[in-house]
This record gives C-alpha cells, sequence and structure tokens, in this order.
C-alpha cells in the first residue's frame, strides 16, 4: 500500500496506515475481533509490532514507550479494555510525553463476543479524551488527531472504533493530511508526575481535571464536530458509525456529527439543539450522549429502550425518528459457528460429554463446545475464568457432583490470564482437587491464527523465546501433568479424565495438537526461521 492518491481501506487498516505515517514506534496489544487486523496490517506496512500476553501487559508497554518520549498505538478489543482498566485509569493521571493512543474497539450486536459493553463509559470513568470516527477516512485522521493531542496535553487518547467502522471498506485520502512530525524518543525525569503514590496522585487528579476543562474548550473551537445543515423541524445528534445511518435515514434532518465525544463539546450541543424544534440523540449502545446532554439541561429526546440493544443500520434509523416500539422482524438466521471437520477439540468435547462433566469452559475456538452436536460446555465468563470457576464450583458442590467439574482452556488463553487460576489452583486446592484441561493447539486460532508466548514466535512469525506450558504448570507446583493426543487414541484420553477425576488431586491435562487450519503455515514459519539461523 503506497502512500498515494486515493485507497480503499477498512477502519482498522487506515488505523494501521495512520500509525504508519506518524512513525509509530510500537504498535503493541492483544489480538480480537475487531481489532485484530490493526497490527498485523501496522506490520505489513513496516511498522514495528508485537502481540503482547494479555491487554493489561499491552497497555503497560506502550505506557513504557510513551513515557520515553516515543508513539504508542495500544490495540484491543472493547473486553480487553476490562483486563487493562487497571494501568487505564491510573496513566490518565499521569504525564505522558509521548503518545499513547488507546484503541478500543467495541462490538455491538456480539458479532463475536460475550458482551455489547459500551467502552465509552470508560473514557469518562477514567477521565481519557476519546475520539470516534464514522467511517475509514477519519479512523485515519483521527489516529493522527490523537497523536496531536496525546502530544499536546501529555495525556492518553483513546480511540474508539466499533466492528462497522473496523471492518467496512472507504474511499481514504492519505495524501494531504497534516500529519504530526515525530521526535527522537527521550527519558526525562519526572517522578512527581509519573510515580503515583497518593501524594502525587491526589494533585494529579485536580490537573487532569483542568486539563479535560482545557480540552473541552478545545473541542468547542477546533475539534473534530461538524454540523450538516437541513431541516429546523429535525435535529439529531450523533457520532461513529451511527452518523452513517443517520445520513442515509434522514438526509433532510440537521446534524450534529461529533468527533471528540469526551469531554463534549455541551456549548456547540446546546446552539445546536436550540435551532431545531425537535433533537434527538441517535447512537448504538448505552444512551451516552443523550445522558450527558441531558445532564447538561438541554432538551434532547433518547431512542426507545428496545434499540440499546445489538447494532443500528438504516431501516432501525428509521424507526427511531418515527418512534417506532413495534416488535422487530427477526433477522434471518444465519447458519451457526462450528468446530472445522477434523478439529482436535472434536474429540475432546465428545470425551467431556460422554462422562458427563461439569465443564467450565473459556473464550476461543473450544467456546463452540457449547453447541450441538457437543453441547459439553456449562459455563463461559471471560478469558481465563474458566480455572477460578471451576475452583469456585468445587469448593461449592458436594463431593459427587465437585469430582465432575473440570475446566477447559486453550493455549493462548493460558498465557492471556490462565496463569493465576493456576496458581490460585496450587495456592487454595479444594478438598476434592481439581482437573484443567488445557488444548493446546499451537496457535491463537478463534481471531485468525496469531501467535503467542507459547509459540515461539513473534508476530511476523519469526524466532523468539518459547516458554513451554507444561514446564511453568509444573514449577508452580502441579504434579500431574499429562501430555496427550486424543485423537490418537480417544479411549485411553477419555480413561485418563477420569482416572483424574477420580483422584483428589490436582491435575494438569495438556491436549496437545496442532490446529488443522496452522499446520501448513506452523511449518513453514518453523523451516523458514531455520534457514534464516
Amino acid at each position: 500500500m503506497d502512500n498515494k492518491g486515493k485507497q480503499l481501506l477498512n477502519g482498522d487498516e487506515a488505523v494501521a496506515a495512520a500509525a504508519f505515517d506518524a512513525g509509530i514506534t510500537l504498535g503493541t496489544g492483544y489480538p480480537g475481533t475487531p481489532s485484530t487486523e490493526i497490527l498485523e496490517e501496522f506490520e505489513r506496512l513496516g511498522g514495528h509490532a508485537q502481540w503482547a500476553p494479555n491487554e493489561k501487559v499491552a497497555l503497560e508497554v506502550g505506557i513504557g514507550v510513551a513515557i520515553a518520549g516515543g508513539r504508542t498505538v495500544v490495540t484491543m478489543k472493547h473486553v480487553g479494555l476490562n483486563v487493562a482498566a487497571d494501568p487505564l485509569f491510573t496513566v490518565a493521571l499521569m504525564d505522558i510525553p509521548g503518545a499513547l493512543v488507546i484503541v478500543s474497539a467495541d462490538d455491538p450486536g456480539m458479532s463475536s463476543s460475550q458482551n455489547e459493553q459500551d467502552n465509552r463509559r470508560y473514557a469518562v470513568a477514567a477521565g481519557v479524551v476519546m475520539l470516534e470516527p464514522s467511517d475509514a477516512q477519519e479512523a485515519y485522521e483521527f489516529t493522527l488527531r490523537a497523536i496531536e493531542i496525546a502530544e499536546c496535553w501529555h495525556l492518553p487518547v483513546m480511540l474508539r472504533l466499533t466492528t462497522r467502522v473496523c471492518h467496512s471498506k472507504t474511499l481514504v485520502m492519505r495524501e494531504g493530511v497534516s500529519v504530526p512530525q515525530s521526535r527522537v524518543p527521550e527519558y526525562v525525569r519526572n517522578v512527581s508526575r509519573r510515580s503515583m503514590i497518593p501524594a502525587n496522585a491526589r494533585p494529579a487528579h485536580k490537573k487532569l481535571r483542568e486539563s479535560l476543562a482545557q480540552i473541552a474548550q478545545w473541542n468547542e473551537r477546533s475539534g473534530p464536530t461538524e454540523v450538516i445543515a437541513g431541516s429546523g423541524t429535525l435535529g439529531i445528534i450523533t457520532s461513529g458509525i451511527s452518523y452513517q445511518h443517520v445520513r442515509e435515514a434522514a438526509p433532510e434532518a440537521s446534524v450534529l456529527k461529533i468527533g471528540m465525544t469526551h469531554p463534549l463539546p455541551m456549548e456547540t450541543i446546546e446552539r445546536f439543539a436550540a435551532t431545531v424544534d425537535r433533537c434527538i440523540a441517535i447512537e448504538e449502545g448505552d444512551p451516552y450522549l443523550y445522558e450527558a446532554i441531558r445532564t447538561a439541561g438541554i432538551e434532547v429526546e433518547d431512542k426507545p429502550s428496545m434499540y440499546r440493544f445489538g447494532e443500528l443500520n438504516i431501516q432501525r434509523v428509521r424507526r427511531i425518528i418515527a418512534g417506532d416500539c413495534s416488535t422487530e422482524a427477526k433477522p434471518v438466521p444465519g447458519k451457526p459457528p462450528a468446530l472445522c471437520p477434523g478439529c482436535p477439540h472434536r474429540t475432546v468435547f465428545t470425551s467431556l460429554k460422554a462422562l458427563n462433566c461439569i465443564v467450565s469452559g473459556d473464550i476461543g475456538c473450544y467456546g463452540l463446545g457449547v453447541l450441538p452436536p457437543f453441547e459439553a460446555i456449562d459455563i463461559s465468563v471471560c478469558m481465563g475464568a474458566s480455572i477460578g470457576v471451576g475452583l469456585g464450583l468445587r469448593h461449592a458442590l458436594a463431593e459427587p457432583e465437585a469430582k465432575r467439574v473440570i475446566s477447559v482452556i486453550g493455549d493462548g488463553t493460558f498465557f492471556h490470564s490462565g496463569l493465576t487460576g493456576i496458581a490460585e489452583m496450587v495456592y487454595n486446592p479444594p478438598k476434592t482437587g481439581h482437573v484443567v484441561l488445557l488444548l493446546d493447539n499451537g496457535t491463537t486460532a478463534m481471531t485468525g491464527m496469531q501467535e503467542h508466548p507459547g509459540t515461539g514466535r513473534t508476530l511476523d512469525h519469526h524466532k523468539t523465546g518459547k516458554i513451554l506450558i507444561e514446564e511453568v504448570i509444573k514449577s508452580m507446583g502441579i504434579k500431574n501433568v499429562h501430555i496427550v493426543d486424543a485423537t490418537r487414541d480417544p479411549a485411553a484420553f477419555e480413561g485418563l479424565i477420569q482416572s483424574s477425576l477420580d483422584k483428589s488431586e490436582l491435575s494438569v491435562i495438556i491436549n496437545r495438537r496442532p490446529c488443522l487450519l496452522a499446520v501448513k503455515s506452523i511449518k513453514e514459519y518453523e523451516k523458514c526461521n531455520e534457514q534464516n539461523n
């Protein structure tokens, strides 16, 4: 992809292009739809990108880059920001001379997620500046503006994307767009603004609120806000992808499109609302704009609560404007997701079903074990929760039922947040023991075959340090560690599970067989790395 003329890009590719054009020092994150392609495209363009074990670590690495005066983009899907929330709330108080841009890719409608949380709430709670592009062109431009804002006010900036912006392609013009000039990273000591002990954090919090007030005024004067003149009868306040739906659903309406949605340009909003007879806030997800505008005493209508769920589209926006709360037509059911033919997980779930286990599951391809024909997973919460939830079940249930409980987790998820579950298992073992079944398919399959610390390859598939799962687990105090391939002898595998469940001991069974879709690529990567060595 060159740097001239118009290009057809999706939002993820546009963010990557902006990161490359702005000379981002390091792109880091954790793969998760709909954000995954950002770092992959950034690396393809020639940028320095890497996968972190989880989102918290990615943000912490990004903080270090920005403290050194460098520029960084930290990418994750919406639920990943939950994992990164601890450093997020504190870094907002700090003086960060470099550019720290945090990409939160939200998933309204839960196309590939366990919830549809609205991460605009995080910007308000943490006191972080937030920009929301409505298409790929704005994704490119807003990434550059985020860098400028971050370096001007020495604060992190959140770039909130949603599924349709991430994956929809529009024409993007890179030529002629102002790109902030980068500088050579340099460490300048500033302990009072970087070490957030209470004595430093208290004045830092006051400084943050002062800066946000200044940014709010900047947003009034120069922010990415656009008024589209139209009818004085109907005015719509919107942001992000909802703007695209609004323009098609109500081309005659006056529209206020807000690009920086925290802090909001309340004076601009008030002036706009005064120019129309009827004003509606149209937004996906939570009534974030509506609540903020009404709190400021400005008259505005909210969408009916039924439209809080799922993505908006042109038809739904028309219904909102019309106040239509009748039952919506059900979408045409698509083909349900399923494990690939020949997937090694199939043998695993067949055995768990036959043994009538109580299965605490996790996030990954193996989550499909909850669906027919297996219906073998009972519980699934979030990344890494399978072990902790399984332990809780073991502690609470009577012994006969407790001995049916097994936790299932994948290799990528193990490194993301399963290690602490193993630590809990060793530290607070249930009386009945516990069994963890770790499905090691050699890749982060669900999000597109990305690498992780157990593959021994970096984001660009070059050789790096490799962590052996079994050695880590043994070193943490688990004595019963078994490495098997269930597909070679399903009966023996089933027997191993049963015997492990029967013991009142801690056991980890590692089912190791590469993902069928990744086998060819893995062999090519390994061959290439051997030749380079």
